[in-house]
């Protein structure tokens, strides 16, 4: 397995030498263009649809830390988000309805070595995929998770989804939804998730995101709030509108103040026992008065995720949480070498034959 934290460019095929040329210096890796990762497949998606500028953004970030096509695989369930797949010019699954992570789990522990991603939706991952997701998360396996958000069923025309906003009124619900909408990153951070982020589908740090969950080592989540120009057009404006993101989003930084605002005025700070509020350093509040953000912080990276814009918080973006530990792939390999040396290497017509065995005449 790679390093901890390693970068895929390390995964560059080696040259081959010749062996009338074994001193020479080894060949340089071919370079990787973001174009290499586009399907020979037509984009069918919305004209305008967020998927775009994701599907975009993943290409480019493959390509510059230099992956390799043939040990990529992308694994998704059933949605508009989950047509990725046919995109991208790697492996994939088209699998079923919110078993994206069961499916991407059995192919990560078939081969380790194979750099596997889930692109999911809010309805898939969180409905009908809730405790796939869930499990998978918590077993640490070495996969990503692109769960795109757009808080509505888009592929099955504008029902509202486990995140829609409470009162949202659609098909599905023409009086108001009575549900408390669910949090994707509370939910993940709950499910005991390794590495949780957030960005905005058209936003700058989008990229940036994508690589450190490339780089982490285990599952890594990455809610991405995406734009269904059809069903729920600006439900995101206060995030992507350039007049009012600086005031609306908060951009995480490991080890520096919660700042934000026009000016970078404003800050976060405690007011009592874990109680968030916005103040204004203009008011006389000093950098050190504010929360600093802590990557490493499971309780500040959980109270970070119950910030919303609906409640007058800026809402973070970037990287909330990580943390380094063994993948559910690397301790089953530890535990079935374990087997084999204290047990021996098992035989399966043996294991037909043993004990009790009934002969049908």
């Amino acid at each position: 397995m790679p390093a901890p934290q390693a970068s895929r460019a390390s995964k560059a095929p080696q040259s081959q030498k010749s062996p009338s040329s074994s001193s020479a210096a080894p060949a340089a890796p071919p370079t990787v263009k973001p174009t290499d990762f586009a399907s020979d497949q037509d984009v069918r998606w919305c004209p305008g649809c967020g998927d775009y500028a994701i599907l975009n953004q993943m290409r480019k970030v493959l390509a510059a830390m230099g992956a390799r096509r043939e040990k990529t695989v992308f694994v998704s369930g059933i949605g508009c988000s989950s047509r990725f797949p046919y995109y991208m010019n790697t492996y994939g699954f088209h699998s079923i309805h919110g078993r994206a992570p069961a499916v991407a789990t059995g192919v990560k522990l078939a081969n380790p070595e194979l750099d596997v991603w889930i692109v999911t939706g809010d309805g898939d991952g969180l409905s009908i995929g809730g405790n796939h997701l869930l499990h998978f998360l918590r077993r640490n396996v070495g996969a990503k998770v692109l769960l795109f958000n757009n808080r509505i069923y888009g592929l099955t025309k504008g029902q509202y989804s486990p995140t829609s906003e409470e009162g949202k009124k659609t098909k599905s619900s023409p009086m108001g939804s009575l549900e408390l909408p669910l949090t994707p990153l509370s939910f993940a951070l709950s499910a005991e998730a390794s590495f949780a982020a957030r960005a905005v589908d058209v936003d700058r740090n989008l990229g940036d995101v994508l690589q450190q969950a490339a780089e982490h080592r285990g599952s890594a989540f990455v809610e991405i709030y995406q734009d269904c120009n059809v069903f729920n057009h600006k439900a995101f404006d206060y995030a992507t509108d350039k007049n009012a993101r600086l005031e609306n989003v908060l951009y995480l930084e490991h080890g520096k103040p919660l700042i934000f605002g026009a000016e970078s005025e404003k800050g976060i700070r405690l007011n009592g026992a874990r109680k968030p509020e916005v103040v204004s350093l203009k008011d006389g509040y000093k950098e050190d008065d504010l929360l600093f953000h802590d990557q490493t912080d499971e309780s500040l990276a959980f109270l970070l995720s119950r910030l919303s814009h609906e409640q007058g918080f800026p809402e973070p973006m970037g990287v909330f949480y990580r943390m380094a530990d063994d993948c559910y792939e690397q301790l089953l390999e530890k535990e079935i070498e374990q087997a084999i040396t204290t047990r021996g290497r098992g035989d399966l017509q043996s294991l037909f034959s043993e004990a009790n065995t009934y002969e049908i005449r």
